[in-house]
């Protein structure tokens, strides 16, 4: 286990990992907005279930890595015995907020960035800066009124895993149990369109995407055991880690970097390969002053909202998810009634249009 005591091996592997995710995000244009959007505007569910598949996939083998002792989530804080439920409702709101107005997530952003986007690198500057004035700035002390000394004290079950509270409730552990329903569950959602069981492409991307999730799992969990210093254990968000990179790129503090900043860069190289292969390399900038302006404001959006709910649609829709950590599904339906608002006001002027009529379709 030499190389996992290396402390560059945490990079690396989340280089590898993010070169994986970003080229099949790219190939199938894996984009959580673009499928909300297609879901209540044109009744075209497949981008929702291959995001839900990503999801089932990243929980399955991550609850099987953990079974198996390769993988240790509880170490993680997204299973905190402190449920932030205030900054997961408001903090998802601003991010589906701020993923409408820009048109896609911090990974979606990531990707767009490697076929040559320059917008998507405004919104992933932005992005960046806002979550570190959220992180360490002067928001920091909103967030800690606000999210910080409110959180709910799941102390009473260990930590804030669906399984944890369960098994507290019931008197055993039945956390198996709870992931294997879970699996269960959301695999019979994504499968029963008999269309989508025959897109293979789809289905194939969506096990790769969430196999990646769970081997940044195994393998922060590895280092974090093997290694002399301090390993985060983490498997994948576009939040933070956007803000650490951004960090390393500016100053060096003699900290190396972590496995999200490998997954950052990764995405960013994996996604441009794509490109490339394809011939689908297109220089992009904002049209006017007025796209410029809606890109600003959705990158602070979606940078303090990742923040204030510990994660974006990828570190709360599917690392937490794969955790099984209470906090995902306020955090995901937050960021869903965000974006919708936003979708309203973009489509139909108002965002108060988002509640004249119930569109989330299943």
């Amino acid at each position: 286990m030499e190389l996992a005591s290396s402390s560059w091996f945490p990079a690396i592997a989340g280089f590898m990992a993010g070169c994986v995710l970003g080229f099949a995000a790219r190939r199938q244009h894996f984009c959580t907005m673009s499928a909300l959007e297609r879901h209540w505007y044109a009744g075209d569910s497949t981008g929702l279930r291959t995001w839900v598949l990503v999801a089932t996939v990243a929980l399955g083998l991550t609850q099987l890595a953990q079974f198996m002792g390769y993988a240790d989530t509880r170490s993680s804080f997204y299973l905190s015995s402190d449920l932030a439920w205030t900054g997961s409702i408001a903090g998802g709101l601003a991010f589906g907020l701020g993923m409408a107005l820009v048109g896609t997530c911090g990974l979606g952003a990531l990707v767009r960035l490697g076929g040559g986007s320059l917008r998507s690198l405004v919104v992933l500057l932005v992005l960046g800066l806002s979550a570190l004035t959220a992180q360490k700035g002067l928001i920091a002390q909103l967030r800690v009124e606000l999210v910080d000394k409110l959180a709910l004290d799941l102390s009473f079950a260990g930590d804030q895993s669906l399984g944890s509270i369960v098994s507290a409730i019931v008197g055993a552990d039945v956390s198996a149990a709870v992931a294997l329903i879970a699996v269960a569950g959301l695999l019979w959602w994504v499968l029963r369109d008999p269309a989508y069981r025959r897109n293979i492409r789809a289905i194939s991307t969506a096990t790769i995407i969430g196999a990646v999730i769970a081997f940044g799992w195994i393998v922060t969990t590895l280092a974090a055991h093997h290694s002399f210093d301090p390993v985060q254990i983490e498997a994948g968000s576009f939040v933070v880690p956007v803000a650490d990179t951004l960090m390393q790129v500016i100053t060096f503090t003699g900290v190396l970097p972590d496995y999200g900043v490998g997954l950052v860069v990764g995405v960013v190289v994996g996604a441009a390969v794509c490109a490339m292969r394809r011939r689908d390399v297109r220089w992009e900038a904002c049209d006017d002053a007025r796209e410029l302006g809606r890109h600003l404001v959705g990158g602070f959006l979606m940078g303090v909202g990742g923040v204030f709910a510990m994660g974006c649609t990828i570190g709360q829709g599917v690392t937490a998810v794969s955790a099984l950590a209470a906090s995902a599904p306020i955090v995901m339906i937050s960021i869903a009634v965000g974006a919708r608002m936003g979708l309203a006001y973009l489509i139909e002027g108002s965002p108060l249009a988002a509640f004249r009529s119930l569109a989330f379709r299943t």
